[in-house]
């Protein structure tokens, strides 16, 4: 399997944002709305989509959630201990680990649909769709709230009010309860989540600024090891832990080492971060998922067996 052409049209929407806003009049004054747009409208209709298109029977998915939360609650603890280790803390400022915290555990839902559908066909489709219906409301409470803390209105207001958790939760309760959207609705959803996609990965990349990451290399180096590397290494001792079918495992490990979200920036972003900062560590961590899926894949894959 080519992790290469998997990833290929993601990087390139980034590039092309990029270019766009650099050498074009489509410059910053017009991505700002854009970033809003993916933010408020967008990226919560894809949310909530993703988890309520399929049923989710968590009694017969146990283990499987069991393992993915994890996997996802190893990279929130290693993403928010890193200004606490000795070694690293006087080299990860506080403002852009709040920010950038968040690309060490959340993943690319679309890569990871598309990826599960090839490695599982239908049943891969629905146990990622398991996965992420369990993860990522988590996932968006560790992101914002670290960005939320330091907030006027407090943090509990700042997670209600929030448009990635409502989107998620209120999925996540209408799986649960058997809540499903007309068909006729379905061609509607599917293509505000194609448009989130695109216009999310093309506002990362509106959003770099070359020499960004210089202002702290170490907390980048920090997060993206732990989202590229570390996180596949914890998925296979947790399919190990909690005695994963060889299937279970595949998906397990090819979510656990997924790039990151794209809607890292725009959170970021619009909660007056440095959007630039998280735009460059979402473009590394696109390219670098061609690396950790193949470490995944390829190496600790055969280490279970399968």
């Amino acid at each position: 399997m080519s992790y290469v052409s998997l990833l290929l049209p993601e990087f390139s929407l980034i590039l092309l944002g990029f270019l766009l806003c650099r050498f074009t009049p489509l410059n910053r004054s017009i991505w700002s709305p854009v970033d809003a747009l993916v933010y408020y409208l967008l990226f919560p209709t894809l949310l909530f989509y993703s988890i309520i298109k399929s049923p989710l029977d968590l009694g017969a998915a146990s283990k499987l959630v069991g393992a993915g939360w994890s996997v996802i609650a190893a990279g929130i603890v290693l993403a928010h201990a890193l200004p606490l280790l000795p070694g690293l803390r006087a080299y990860i400022p506080a403002r852009e680990h709040a920010a950038a915290a968040q690309v060490a555990f959340r993943f690319n839902s679309f890569i990871g649909l598309a990826l599960a559908e090839r490695l599982g066909g239908p049943a891969g489709s629905l146990e990622i769709a398991v996965l992420m219906g369990v993860c990522v409301p988590l996932v968006n409470i560790a992101a914002i709230w670290p960005m939320a803390r330091g907030g006027r209105n407090g943090l509990g207001r700042e997670l209600v009010r929030n448009p990635l958790i409502i989107a998620t939760v209120s999925g996540l309760l209408a799986n649960l309860a058997g809540l499903s959207l007309p068909d006729w609705l379905a061609p509607t959803f599917n293509r505000v989540g194609a448009s989130a996609l695109a216009l999310g990965l093309m506002a990362a990349g509106a959003g770099i600024q070359v020499g960004a990451l210089a202002r702290a290399k170490t907390l980048a180096v920090a997060v993206l090891s732990i989202r590229h590397l570390l996180l596949p290494v914890v998925a296979l001792g947790a399919a190990t832990a909690f005695g994963l079918s060889p299937p279970q495992a595949t998906i397990l490990l090819a979510y656990a080492a997924l790039p990151t979200a794209a809607s890292c920036y725009v959170l970021a972003s619009k909660m007056g971060f440095d959007g630039a900062y998280v735009a460059s560590l979402v473009s590394l961590s696109t390219l670098l998922g061609m690396l950790s899926l193949s470490l995944a894949l390829g190496v600790l894959r055969p280490l279970y067996g399968v």
